[in-house]
């Protein structure tokens, strides 16, 4: 059972496929694979990372984030994945692109783990509006007193959210290539926080490279489909914890450690 769900999340295999390699039928295939997902969405809460109230080693082993990102535990940002719906709810499924998609919101640690996460969300619907969903649930978003999420320009600043100056660069290809380094506090600011909240833009590469069921609309119905992404989150939780020799490629760090931005300590202070 376990052996069907992960080839059909991770490799995008249709039933068919999988019906033949284990010998089942469609209908052993389809209840196999539902009381696996079933299974995972029970424990996955649990299997969330939980907020730490110390410094992070990211930050307090670099002077370019220590002191002046200390409190910042955590980044959250959102993700679009494809979906299908009925006729009647397209228009509200269609993201920015024209894309029918669901909005998912994630918050992730600086060790791609990640530490919330909710879904359901048509995909017109504004990453704020998910935010204030997440942090008025009951069991929803919560955060130690003094610490703070980084978060893009696609949130506002408030308490326990920090956001990058406006106006100013931000986007860690805007200060690559020569003489693009930055020349104000206010920039230099933007760098670093680019820097620390990439983590929840790479975490989602990850995790899309991981299940690749996700590349494009899963074949279920909505309601399984946000159920799918809670699930392979507590999965990829497991898999960061416990396959401590499963790396992943360069290409995931690309951004994080563009040659462009090798710039050195010193210069940076």
């Amino acid at each position: 059972m376990v052996a069907t769900f992960l080839i059909i999340i991770g490799y995008n295999d249709r039933y068919c496929n999988v019906r033949q390699r284990f010998v089942h039928s469609h209908f052993a295939t389809s209840q196999n694979f539902t009381k696996t997902l079933k299974a995972l969405n029970t424990i996955a809460p649990d299997m969330m990372v939980k907020p730490s109230i110390g410094i992070p080693a990211k930050i307090q082993e670099s002077t370019r984030f220590n002191p002046f990102f200390k409190d910042c535990i955590e980044a959250i940002d959102g993700t679009h994945i494809s979906t299908m719906v009925p006729g009647r709810e397209v228009s509200s499924f269609r993201n920015h692109y024209g894309i029918q998609s669901h909005n998912v919101l994630a918050a992730c640690n600086f060790d791609l783990q990640f530490m919330y996460v909710l879904s359901r969300w048509e995909g017109s619907a504004h990453d704020s509006k998910l935010l204030n969903d997440a942090l008025s649930r009951r069991n929803g978003l919560h955060m130690p007193q003094g610490k703070y999420f980084l978060v893009d320009c696609g949130f506002s600043n408030r308490r326990q959210f920090l956001a990058p100056l406006r106006g100013v660069r931000y986007h860690l290809k805007d200060f690559g290539g020569q003489d693009r380094h930055p020349r104000n506090a206010s920039g230099l600011f933007n760098l670093c926080h680019a820097s620390l909240r990439n983590v929840i833009e790479r975490i989602f590469v990850v995790f899309k490279s991981q299940f690749t069921i996700f590349k494009t609309a899963p074949p279920f119905p909505f309601q399984t489909q946000p159920e799918l992404v809670l699930a392979c989150t507590g999965l990829h939780n497991f898999l960061q914890k416990e396959c401590h020799s499963d790396e992943f490629p360069a290409e995931y760090e690309k951004d994080q450690d563009s040659p462009h931005l090798d710039m050195e300590e010193e210069n940076l202070e």
